[in-house]
Formats: structure tokens, C-alpha cells, sequence
């Protein structure tokens, strides 16, 4: 296998066609036909099902298109970092963020590594934690952030705060004094996380001490869904702060912390033990640590307080 075999196969599977892979590769069609062809004989099994709508990936195809785009990305990632320009920190990072924290933090991340680095390209994928904790065990991201995580033999761990969960409501919910407690919330039909999510378990645990059975009449691994639901009158929803505190402001969902008992989070930011660690990673996690508690320190990651060293 060779670079430009490996990237017809994976320019082809996000694409779907060979003409348009030859397009945005520059080359001619019979180029782009031909390395895939040569992958499928040394592999001895189709990647590909040829169909008048294109081309879709066999199981086999699947597999070898993972790995084949890691492999391309850890070469991309190889080039950026040796160039023979000795000046300010180049590279590829990719960062996964809690899918509840990418309105406040994306965004000011992302400036300030472009003020501070301009060398160094991001890549912010966004999911759940047991996701984002899969994808930084498999290589598919350089750091990200978790929640409630301790540092391991593989994984070391950077407290950033602790955040309060809040209960979400639809915006015409009358609030008052006991309507954020867990019980008045465990009354209520709920719009939950999947179960087994991490954000799920906590959800569980603070449930059952209530004493009440409750309704869950949606499970999803969609934040937006889970906030769109309960928009919609569908039912009531616990999330972290940091999702949910725009649109309360904003009138699009009512809600606000939860009590009795108080139940938070731990955000930290992990990267992985293992091998060297390119110094455009290195500057990308300082620069997140600083936004993270930037934010809290100026009011912008709502119910948010900064881990200290004591904790």
C-alpha cells in the first residue's frame, strides 16, 4: 500500500463517486480507479459495491478506511511538525470537546490559538464523554476534554472545575420555589441521555434517592434533541450548565440549578501518556486551560468554579 492508494480509498468513501474523487485529487479518473483496484487484489476482498447511485463501502472497505485515515492523518501530522522552518509551532491538533461545552468554548479557543499560534490548525470534534474518551484511547484525538476522570497509567488528567447540572424545562414551566429540587424534576416526564452515558449515571443516582418512579419517555445521545424536546413541550431534562444556560437567558428553555442535592461535575482536559508529545499539542492544551478558566472567572461558564490546587 502507498500514500496515494490510501488516499483514493478514503477521498473515494467520503465522496461516494470516482469522478468526483479524481476532481478534488487532480488527477484523471482511470488514476483514481486504478489504486483502488490494486487495493482491493492486495487484499483479496472488495472495498467497495459499485452501484449506478456510487460507490459504498463493504465491511471489509470500512475496516481498511479507518485505519488507512489515521494513518494519513498521523503523516499529515509527521510533515507539519518537521518542516525545516525552525520559526513559531506548526501542526494539526485535534481536540474533542463535550458536546455541552462547544457554544461557550469553541469559539474562544479558537481565537486564541489563532492569536497566539497561527501555525497551528484545529480540528474540534464534538460527542459525549465515553465517546471522546474511546476516540483519545484509539489515537483519533490528541487531547479532550472529560468529565469526573482521575489521571491513569495511560491517560493523565487536568482538573479544570466543577459545574453545576441544571434542570431543564419547556419554556412556559412555571418555576417556583421546589421546581428545581430532584424530586419535583423525577415528577416530571423526562428527555434523557442514553443509559449508560456518564451524564447518565449521575442523572440516576441523584434520581433514585428521591423515592419516586420516574417517566423517562425519550432516551437520546443528542444534546440539540434533548434540548429541542423539551422546547417542545415533550417533557423536562437535566443537562450541564454550560449547554443549557444561553438558551435559558434567551427565553428558549426555562430552568436553572438543581438542589436537594446539588450534583455536579468535574470537567478536566486529558491526553495520553504514551509517546512524545508534539509541541503544537502542548501549546493547543495551555491555551484551553486558559480559556476554560478564563471563562469561569469572567462569569461566561455559567455556575462554574475553577478547580484549585487544595481540591
Amino acid at each position: 500500500m502507498d500514500f496515494k492508494q490510501l488516499t483514493a480509498l478514503v477521498t473515494v468513501s467520503d465522496v461516494g463517486s470516482v469522478t468526483k474523487a479524481a476532481r478534488l485529487l487532480h488527477v484523471v479518473q482511470p488514476a483514481v480507479s486504478r489504486h483502488i483496484r490494486s487495493l482491493e487484489e492486495e487484499v483479496g476482498v472488495p472495498l467497495f459495491e459499485r452501484t449506478r447511485q456510487g460507490m459504498t463501502l463493504t465491511p471489509a472497505g470500512e475496516i481498511l478506511t479507518e485505519r488507512a485515515r489515521r494513518a494519513l492523518l498521523e503523516l499529515e501530522r509527521a510533515r507539519a511538525e518537521i518542516r525545516p522552518d525552525r520559526g513559531p509551532v506548526q501542526g494539526i491538533v485535534t481536540i474533542g470537546l463535550l458536546e455541552s461545552t462547544v457554544e461557550i468554548l469553541a469559539a474562544p479557543l479558537l481565537e486564541s490559538v489563532a492569536r497566539q499560534h497561527p501555525g497551528v490548525e484545529l480540528r474540534l470534534l464534538s460527542a459525549f464523554s465515553g465517546h471522546l474518551q474511546q476516540w483519545l484511547d484509539d489515537g483519533d484525538v490528541d487531547m479532550t476534554l472529560l468529565y469526573n476522570l482521575e489521571s491513569t497509567p495511560s491517560i493523565f488528567v487536568t482538573p479544570l472545575l466543577h459545574e453545576s447540572l441544571w434542570a431543564v424545562a419547556p419554556p412556559g414551566a412555571a418555576l417556583g420555589a421546589d421546581a428545581l429540587t430532584w424530586k419535583h424534576v423525577a415528577e416530571q416526564p423526562l428527555v434523557l441521555p442514553v443509559g449508560g452515558h456518564g451524564l447518565r449515571v449521575l442523572i440516576d443516582e441523584a434520581l433514585h434517592i428521591t423515592d419516586v418512579e420516574p417517566t423517562v419517555v425519550c432516551q437520546t445521545n443528542s444534546m440539540l434533541l434533548q434540548k429541542r424536546l423539551v422546547a417542545s413541550g415533550s417533557g423536562w431534562s437535566v443537562l450541564p450548565a454550560a449547554g443549557v444556560a444561553g438558551d435559558v437567558a434567551s427565553g428558549r428553555l426555562n430552568g436553572g440549578p438543581l438542589t436537594e442535592p446539588e450534583v455536579s461535575r468535574t470537567v478536566v482536559l486529558a491526553l495520553q501518556r504514551s509517546g512524545r508529545v508534539p509541541a503544537a499539542v502542548q501549546v493547543v492544551a495551555t491555551e484551553l486551560v486558559r480559556a476554560a478558566r478564563r471563562l469561569v472567572k469572567d462569569g461566561g461558564w455559567p455556575t462554574a468554579r475553577a478547580v484549585e490546587r487544595s481540591d
